[in-house]
């Protein structure tokens, strides 16, 4: 694939890659020029995906917990020490330790997924910012969900964490516009590890909900999401682009 004069010599931190979604947009990314640092809990996980993605010349990994602020720090620093900028940044992390209704939700799995999901998004953001992009500029995407629109029982309060998720997208690129372009990406149920539990041994049934009859694969988010990084889309900022296969055309999640 030609590299895109968007992306690349880029330098770019997906967060959550060693494997799913994360390592698909990293893999796009790669694919387009940039050079990127990925994020995961497990080293030897990243270190897997980093061959993978064709090496130390191409990708490096940093493992550590995604709301961790030294973790944040290290992977800030080495992305500019490795490959001598930060221009493009997506946060993919997101947990869901919990399922079921909100009266049952235990609010120490809520406060971790807050956290995790929204606080941690803007910690990265804010290192991002202060490190590089508030002086040389930069596009930052985050991963948020189709569950940040619509209610979507059995995992509401991770729904919840996804629409400030949104908000906070927004808020971003007001404040930080010129400069720096902030966007989301929301899919609906995209088929990893991740999102097993939603599908499995019922994908046929679980498909028939969408007007493309398919669930998606990781690869439909790391096309949007590279899009978004893109001078392709230098004239857009604080969107949320659905990535649904028409789902929510019916009213569903």
């Amino acid at each position: 694939m030609p590299a895109s004069p968007g992306l690349s010599g880029k330098t770019a931190i997906v967060t959550g890659a060693s494997r799913g979604i994360g390592l698909a947009i990293a893999q796009r990314l790669v694919d387009e020029g940039a050079r990127v640092v990925i994020t995961a809990r497990k080293d030897d996980a990243l270190q897997a995906a980093v061959a993978e993605l064709g090496g130390p010349e191409k990708a490096i990994g940093v493992a550590g917990r995604a709301d961790d602020a030294d973790h944040q720090a290290d992977a800030v620093a080495k992305a500019i020490d490795t490959f001598g900028s930060l221009d493009l940044l997506v946060n993919n992390t997101g947990i869901n330790p919990a399922y079921g209704p909100l009266m049952d939700l235990d609010l120490d799995a809520a406060r971790k997924i807050l956290e995790v999901n929204a606080i941690g998004t803007l910690a990265w953001t804010q290192r991002a910012v202060g490190a590089w992009m508030k002086e040389h500029g930069g596009a930052i995407v985050n991963v948020a969900s189709v569950a940040g629109l619509r209610p979507a029982p059995g995992i509401a309060f991770y729904g919840a964490s996804k629409a400030l998720l949104i908000h906070l997208t927004e808020e971003l690129a007001v404040e930080l516009g010129p400069t720096v372009r902030v966007n989301a990406v929301a899919p609906a149920v995209v088929k990893t590890r991740f999102a097993e539990a939603l599908y499995t041994d019922r994908e046929e049934e679980v498909a028939a909900a969408y007007p493309l009859k398919r669930l998606g694969e990781p690869a439909d988010i790391a096309g949007a999401v590279a899009y978004l990084l893109s001078d392709d889309a230098a004239w857009t900022t604080g969107q949320t682009l659905v990535l649904d296969g028409g789902l929510t055309l019916n009213g569903g999640v």
